[in-house]
């Protein structure tokens, strides 16, 4: 009896952890997708996309903006950026926004760290239910997490929708030092991504989640319903 007790409460455990593993992972896979040249591109053929003031075109953007996503998915230093000159001879990026790189650099990579990791592990607690509990039970961890995926993704879409700088200071406030994230207009790292750009960014993560979430769901009905 207690042998079939502690079965319960194992699988019981891995059917939760699923569950809170499902939003981390989607969100996550989100993001990855967001990190990418095609984004980048997307972002600025978007139709009223800001003009900098400052004077960098399109082209100008889409050559700078890479390399500064190029710096957080390689293993190089700060120098990768910090090298980088105008046709005048002046840095592209100052100390203030290079020290601010470094630190998204690190949120970036302990970000895909906990993708990757959380990725493997809720495959291998979608098995273990699967293998001990059968498809069924597999099918209500899959439906609870999509579920709360779309729900948290509603919250922070309205959130984004009513008061997306109060989002936009609170995220900054969460992974950066107080101080560190703020720029002045004519610096590189607002001219290349202005709001508009982080605006479309966070609904593009919100919404590509909840899609997923979605059709997580559609399919943990579908398993549910034999």
């Amino acid at each position: 009896m207690d042998g079939v007790q502690t079965s319960s409460s194992w699988l019981t455990a891995a059917r939760w952890l699923l569950q809170v593993l499902i939003p981390v992972v989607l969100v996550l896979t989100s993001v990855r997708l967001m990190l990418t040249r095609g984004f980048i591109r997307l972002e600025y053929s978007l139709p009223g996309f800001p003009v900098d003031r400052y004077g960098f075109t399109r082209a100008d953007r889409l050559e700078q903006a890479p390399i500064a996503l190029d710096y957080l998915l390689n293993d190089a230093g700060i120098g990768f950026l910090g090298d980088l000159r105008f046709e005048d001879g002046t840095p592209v990026y100052n100390q203030r926004e290079l020290g601010h790189m470094v630190d998204v650099k690190m949120v970036v990579r302990g970000a895909l760290r906990i993708w990757r990791i959380g990725g493997l592990l809720a495959i291998g607690l979608g098995l273990l239910i699967w293998r001990v509990a059968g498809v069924p039970a597999l099918g209500v961890a899959l439906e609870g997490g999509g579920k709360l995926t779309l729900w948290l993704m509603l919250a922070i879409f309205l959130g984004l929708a009513l008061a997306f700088s109060v989002v936009f200071v609170g995220f900054h406030q969460v992974f950066f030092e107080s101080g560190t994230w703020t720029f002045a207009f004519s610096d590189t790292l607002i001219r290349l991504f202005p709001e508009r750009f982080w605006q479309v960014a966070f609904a593009t993560v919100t919404l590509g989640s909840g899609a997923m979430a979605g059709a997580l769901w559609a399919l943990a009905r579908r398993i549910l319903r034999g």
